[in-house]
């Protein structure tokens, strides 16, 4: 009858003594215990290896070779999860290196931002959502802000300094060129900071970065589109003839967008890299200001340099949009083209630089 009261006998540990991998004609392998020496033959003295290390077989006589993996269960699932993951992260990172292959960047950035177009509709509402967030007026700063201009502009420089207006009434001719350029200058400024203000979310989670600038300059259209309905009160109130030309105002808007998006892009970079850009721009916007004519009509100024002027790429959309609003007004279509070319150059000059350097915000930021 066994004894139960007996202490335990020590156990030795478990050993393989034999393996014989599936091809034929390769040897078999001894694995033996660490404590003991080996026996003679193919014995291994090493401790038995982790999951997942491979151990080179002898060699056979017709020169094969094998090996044995010691796997736990569920391995190949995990494995074949971290090449898909691997996969994705390289394709990733192609594109986001797309800089570096010229021009096509431009067209390879825009297709992505179409596959992560759900993203950038996200982007415009939090932008949005954001802007007005705690404020007792909400969506009627947009109207307030251009409003308020208009009125100071009135007051000294068509009442006091009796600035021509090309026999427009000076409120309206002033708010129609304050609509286009309250877009670009708030557009500008915060797409310049897009990149440093959104700091978390790059470093954390991958997107295509050129959706930073491009929903700050979109979500701008909406506060456009709002403080238009103070200009048609205005054509109302001083009797102006609406038209059909006035529609051509939206599409004579692309180019301020083009603009606005490029040199906000280019700004974003060098923000990155200097913090000071964010106090220079709003200096730089004040002095863009004065060289367009925003204040004044483009009339006052000699016809050999109308040319120069048409280099702003604000100052020719101005005009057009103005040459569209009013009837009297003829449309420079030359400064419109001029100008509109400029804004197209720098939006894709703007978008190159954005993408050849987006892979090293993380880096820097």
């Amino acid at each position: 009858m066994a004894d139960y009261n007996a202490p335990p006998t020590a156990v030795a540990p478990t050993r393989v003594t034999s393996w014989r991998p599936p091809s034929a004609g390769v040897k078999s392998l001894t694995l033996q215990s660490p404590s003991r020496q080996p026996d003679t033959g193919t014995g291994i003295t090493a401790p038995l290896p982790p999951f997942g290390v491979t151990l080179a077989a002898p060699r056979s006589r017709g020169g094969a070779s094998a090996t044995a993996r010691f796997r736990p269960s569920g391995t190949d699932d995990r494995q074949r999860t971290r090449e898909a993951w691997g996969k994705r992260i390289m394709q990733n990172t192609l594109i986001s290196a797309a800089g570096s292959r010229g021009p096509l960047a431009v067209a390879e950035g825009l297709r992505e931002l179409w596959a992560y177009r759900e993203l950038l509709y996200f982007m415009i509402w939090r932008d949005l959502k954001v802007r007005y967030k705690q404020t007792a007026l909400g969506a009627l700063w947009a109207v307030i802000v251009p409003t308020m201009t208009m009125v100071v502009f009135t007051i000294f420089f068509g009442r006091l300094a009796k600035m021509p207006s090309d026999g427009i009434a000076y409120p309206v001719f002033s708010y129609s060129a304050l609509l286009p350029w309250t877009y670009f200058s708030q557009a500008l400024s915060n797409t310049g900071n897009c990149v440093v203000t959104n700091t978390d979310l790059i470093t954390k989670v991958y997107f295509p970065r050129l959706i930073l600038p491009l929903a700050s300059v979109v979500s701008g259209l909406v506060d456009f589109l709002i403080a238009s309905s103070v200009l048609l009160l205005l054509f109302v109130y001083y009797d102006i003839d609406l038209h059909w030309r006035m529609l051509l105002v939206l599409p004579l808007m692309l180019p301020v967008v083009c603009c606005a998006f490029g040199a906000g892009a280019l700004l974003a970079i060098v923000n990155v890299r200097y913090r000071d850009i964010k106090y220079t721009i709003p200096f730089l916007i004040q002095m863009w200001l004065f060289l367009t004519p925003v204040i004044y009509p483009t009339s006052i100024l000699p016809e050999k340099f109308r040319f120069i002027v048409a280099l702003n790429p604000i100052a020719g959309i101005i005009e057009g949009i103005r040459g569209v609003l009013f009837l009297e007004k003829p449309v420079d279509w030359q400064m419109i083209g001029i100008s509109s070319a400029i804004s197209v150059t720098i939006m894709v000059a703007g978008c190159l630089y954005f993408l050849r350097s987006e892979k090293k915000f993380a880096d820097i930021i």
